[in-house]
């Protein structure tokens, strides 16, 4: 049980550095453009990456007997 405490605590700690992390590279950083155009591509990405996961899946899948 601690354990999960501990893995939750760090999950929670690391997730809010990422918010304060995006915050800056978005708002205060020379690099906003880049940062939206790479968010956007890892978003879109991902995206076509479990279509294409759910296509193989069922192209490959044994029709049941």
């Amino acid at each position: 049980m601690a354990d999960d405490k501990v893995l939750g605590g760090a999950i929670l700690v690391g997730s809010l550095a990422g918010i304060v992390v995006y915050f800056w590279l978005l708002f205060m950083s020379p690099w906003a453009t880049l940062t939206i155009q790479v968010s956007a591509f890892l978003a879109v990405g991902m995206c076509l990456l479990i279509m294409a996961w759910i296509g193989y899946t069922l192209a490959t899948t044994p029709p049941p007997m």
